[in-house]
């Protein structure tokens, strides 16, 4: 700050930084730079000792619970000029990383400490209950369950009135003239949003059970895809294969499985053993023949085989 300096009775004089322009002096810290009064209490704070010491006396003003639900000490910290909080560990059922917050304090020139407020926080690792929102962002799909009501937002930006001009040549066949048709049609939003939610769940091509599918065995090529209507009708349609696990589903045109109607299983041609022969008849073995003797004279000519 700029000191103002005593001179003379009834005049002053300004710190000698000061020039007469009335700009301020070069010691004085700039406009904004206000770092030093903005710190939190506590940082400014000294931390009382008196009330530091008053652990026992904290420890006693938590009263909402059982003694066995308070845990050991866990700091103190200075909130303020003879203004201390202490931390207790929190033993709670439920309340895992949560702290017991004792806030005491003391008059000047006293000793005796008392306790001004009880509170249990949350610390770092504290498990907390997710953020709110509100009841149309908290609704998955599934859990609508029969006999539920869900009202569908007048100004809901996925539907658009039903007698409005729309690019879907479907919705225009039966909702072209006012008084006909559905009240209220999909737009053009409400369709992209669904289709790109259609083509990144469990039944687009990303699917696992596209992926491990053959290559030529996409649903645009099956003979159970049933086209929807309309522009969605290039992209999409309903599986009609009862064995498929996609059955009555909507899949995308690019989706496949294992239930293709033009899948073929392809075996493989396995190798004939060969049986050993049991009688070779394409070779001829000689064979030498002997007579008895005395049956006939050796002198004598043989007989041909195959007389009468």
């Amino acid at each position: 700050m700029c000191t103002i300096l005593a001179h003379r009775p009834g005049r002053r004089r300004m710190c000698p930084g000061r020039r007469v322009s009335g700009s301020p002096c070069r010691s004085a810290p700039r406009m904004g730079d206000n770092g030093r009064v903005t710190r939190p209490a506590s940082a400014r704070a000294r931390l009382d000792q008196v009330c530091a010491a008053a652990v026992e006396v904290a420890r006693d003003g938590i009263t909402e619970v059982e003694p066995s639900d308070v845990g050991d000490h866990l700091k103190a910290a200075a909130e303020g000029d003879r203004l201390v909080t202490h931390y207790f560990e929190c033993r709670l059922p439920g309340y895992r990383g949560w702290r017991w917050a004792v806030t005491v304090t003391r008059v000047p020139r006293s000793r005796k400490v008392t306790v001004c407020e009880t509170v249990l926080l949350p610390g770092p690792d504290a498990l907390l209950a997710p953020g709110w929102l509100p009841w149309q962002e908290r609704l998955q799909p599934g859990d609508l369950g029969p006999g539920d009501l869900l009202p569908t937002p007048p100004d809901d930006e996925r539907l658009a009135p039903g007698y409005l001009l729309s690019d879907d040549p479907a919705v225009e066949e039966t909702a072209w003239e006012l008084g006909l048709g559905r009240s209220r049609v999909f737009s053009r939003e409400g369709r992209m949003d669904t289709a790109q939610r259609w083509y990144d769940g469990d039944h687009g091509p990303g699917a696992a059970i596209s992926v491990a599918a053959p290559a030529p065995a996409r649903c645009g090529s099956c003979g159970f895809y049933l086209p929807l209507a309309g522009v969605l009708r290039q992209s999409f349609g309903a599986c009609g294969n009862f064995y498929a696990p996609d059955d009555g589903r909507v899949v995308s045109v690019d989706h496949g499985c294992g239930a293709h109607s033009e899948a073929l299983v392809e075996t493989a041609e396995a190798a004939v053993d060969e049986l050993p022969t049991v009688y070779d008849d394409s070779a001829v073995e000689e064979l030498s023949v002997s007579r008895a003797p005395g049956s006939v004279e050796a002198t004598e000519p043989g007989e041909p085989y195959g007389h009468p």
